[in-house]
């Protein structure tokens, strides 16, 4: 069965070939046959197909992926959301409050949580996901984050390296132990990438290089959270290692930024972690100016952003990161495809995954413009219509 969708007054390809940020096609049309985009360009030049659908002159774009999210968990930290707002300072050590939590969870509860989460990502747009473990600490619990995670989603990691387990007070290089063996025995079956939190109260860059490089070794690919609360190694490491992603970059020096520049890998940024708490806000501009490649990510987590919108996403690094609309748009799906080293999502274009999101709004630039306001009108995901 093929779907020709027509009537499309701004159709985003995120094709280089076609100009502009975006490769935007105006008055135009795309058909989906199966799970992949068949044809692109003009709605007067469209082929015949099976069925046919009219956007009305709405804005078509490739649904969000959203590359850096911790979505399996118990419990919340609504409280500790709180305290901030009254100006308690946000720390790394906040994540083990959600440890317990989630250990006494059982894997049904796990899974259901997960599978609204799921459905909430669909309709608002986001059509890929990658998933980060984190919250098990132990082999055992880390194993079943990444196997639950497994199940939704190709993209997940793991992140025995969030913090040091609170059994391993004062041990931490025993915990990396830990985590470069046992743990990594355990998940790297259900996993494509392995992380570390590269970061004061967390991992120094030495402890941060040996879970990277066992991971590695294992055939995982390399992310890395760095320089989030402060200057740090972390940037240099992962493009030392050749990481796909190194992600939160709000605290950079001039070589963090050459050393991106000169790299393949990319700087993945998470606006939802700053406005959650109240840190200032990565330079986007100053990034992308130096040729950096950037992406935008929800990290949709209990403890410091906790929402799944990339839409929201897209608004704050328009107005708080000197991002341009069609910046930001592109940083949202085609920036999170290269952060997980894909080229068959983030685009529009014949041979791509059909992985569509219709707007209610003629063009992206409503993304910013209007934020808050519920935009999705249609989601395609792999050619299956999931919001409509």
């Amino acid at each position: 069965m093929s779907e020709l969708l027509t009537g499309i007054g701004q159709l985003v390809t995120n094709d280089p070939d076609r100009g502009g940020t975006l490769g935007t096609i105006s008055d135009a049309a795309l058909v989906i046959e199966k799970d992949r985009i068949a044809w692109v360009g003009r709605a007067v030049d469209a082929p015949a197909a099976d069925t046919r659908t009219d956007a009305g002159g709405a804005a078509v774009m490739p649904g969000y992926v959203d590359s850096h999210t911790h979505l399996v968990f118990g419990g919340d930290r609504a409280a500790e959301f709180d305290a901030r707002m009254t100006g308690q300072r946000y720390s790394a050590g906040g994540i083990r409050s959600t440890v317990s939590a989630t250990r006494a969870a059982t894997d049904d509860e796990l899974r259901a949580r997960l599978a609204g989460f799921a459905t909430e990502l669909h309709a608002q747009g986001t059509t890929t996901v990658e998933i980060k473990s984190g919250y098990g600490l132990s082999v055992a619990d880390e194993e079943r984050l990444v196997r639950l995670a497994a199940e939704v989603t190709s993209e997940v990691t793991l992140l025995g390296a969030h913090v040091v387990a609170p059994e391993f007070a004062g041990r931490a290089d025993d915990y990396v132990d830990l985590v470069t063996g046992a743990m990594l025995d355990a998940c790297a079956p259900h996993s494509r990438w392995i992380d570390v939190f590269c970061e004061t109260g967390a991992f120094t860059v030495e402890q941060s290089r040996r879970v990277l490089e066992a991971g590695a070794a294992r055939g995982l690919g390399v992310r890395v959270h760095a320089n989030q609360l402060g200057a740090g190694g972390g940037v240099l490491l992962a493009v030392e290692l050749g990481a796909a992603s190194v992600d939160h970059c709000t605290v950079l020096s001039e070589d963090d930024v050459a050393a991106l520049a000169a790299s393949d890998t990319v700087c993945t940024l998470l606006p939802g972690v700053e406005f959650s708490t109240k840190q200032r806000y990565p330079d986007a501009r100053r990034l992308i100016d130096a040729g950096v490649t950037v992406a935008l990510a929800s990290d949709c987590n209990p403890g410091s952003s906790f929402t799944s919108s990339m839409a929201f996403c897209i608004a704050l690094a328009v107005r708080e990161m000197g991002m341009t609309p069609e910046q930001a748009v592109w940083a949202a799906t085609a920036g999170g495809a290269a952060a997980l080293q894909r080229t068959d999502i983030g685009r529009i274009g014949p041979g791509a995954r059909a992985d569509v999101l219709q707007l209610r709004a003629p063009s992206v630039g409503y993304l910013a413009y209007r934020p808050g306001v519920p935009l999705v009108a249609r989601v395609w995901k792999d050619g299956a219509l999931v919001v409509g």
